[in-house]
């Protein structure tokens, strides 16, 4: 199983938190408390509107009510015991991610279990609870500023413009692999004299990932959607794919893009240095 930097992060901060406990025994509440530290991406927004804070939740983890009747395991995931109810976390987490056929696991599929299985519902208020649900759990828009941004060499170079004769063949890949608004969105991007969309084609001419601007709603300054087949990913197909569209992106005059309902945050922040634009 493949996670995210900063989900190993959280892991880690997590199990040093069991360490310190009185039982040694990493729980949920641990890994709610390792993601109170985290700072970077949604993260940091989430800690700031909640009103909770590491302090308080490690305060409450002593509670003599919260160590009794705790059924000890052990995970590959983890260096300390844990309880079955984080190994029941991370199987739900990973069912998320393969739901949403993503490969890496993140931050967001983690908290979004720990709230779906009420494991830390007693540490949480309802306003708390939305607030993570709603900024930690969910995709989010960001911004990448073009202006100076520097271009790297890209090492796929199965990526091409796409052409009006191939219509037909993408938006059918599209609802194929990802979903039928997606396809719906390339199908009115076809609208223009010259559709700002490109494709990646393996050895074969076939589709294997796709990536777009400006087509949805024809919103100007807006990047996606992106994909790219699963068996494909991790290869530098989407790195290359993102980086045609942004500098075509740069070349007409735009300043930034925005990155809509952005999923793997983390790609975006190492893609191109995008960041979370904050909720209102």
């Amino acid at each position: 199983m493949k996670v995210t930097d900063r989900l190993s992060r959280i892991m880690r901060n997590a199990e040093s938190e069991a360490q310190q406990s009185t039982n040694k025994i990493l729980k949920p509440i641990h890994l709610l408390i390792a993601c109170f530290y985290e700072k970077t991406g949604a993260l940091g927004e989430v800690s700031l509107k909640c009103s909770l804070d590491a302090a308080s939740l490690r305060a409450k983890v002593e509670d003599t009510k919260y160590n009794s009747n705790q059924n000890i395991a052990e995970s590959p995931l983890f260096n300390v015991s844990v309880t079955e109810e984080v190994i029941n976390v991370f199987e739900v987490a990973i069912g998320i991610m393969n739901r949403y056929n993503q490969v890496y696991l993140n931050e967001g599929h983690v908290l979004k279990s720990l709230i779906k299985a009420n494991f830390i519902d007693e540490f949480l208020t309802d306003y708390n609870k939305e607030i993570i649900a709603t900024l930690g759990t969910t995709s989010r828009d960001m911004i990448t500023h073009l202006g100076h941004y520097i271009f790297p060499t890209i090492s796929f170079q199965g990526v091409h413009k796409v052409k009006h004769n191939q219509v037909d063949e993408l938006v059918k890949y599209v609802e194929r692999n990802f979903s039928y608004e997606w396809s719906q969105t390339i199908k009115d991007g076809f609208k223009s004299r010259n559709p700002s969309m490109y494709i990646a084609l393996n050895n074969e001419e076939e589709i294997i990932g796709f990536a777009a601007f400006d087509v949805y709603k024809n919103k100007k300054c807006y990047f996606g959607p992106m994909g790219v087949s699963e068996p494909n990913r991790i290869s530098g197909i989407g790195y290359s794919l993102l980086h045609h569209c942004l500098k075509d992106m740069k070349e007409i005059g735009y300043e930034y893009a925005i990155i809509g309902g952005a999923g793997p945050i983390e790609f975006y922040e190492k893609a191109c240095n995008a960041v979370v634009i904050p909720s209102a």
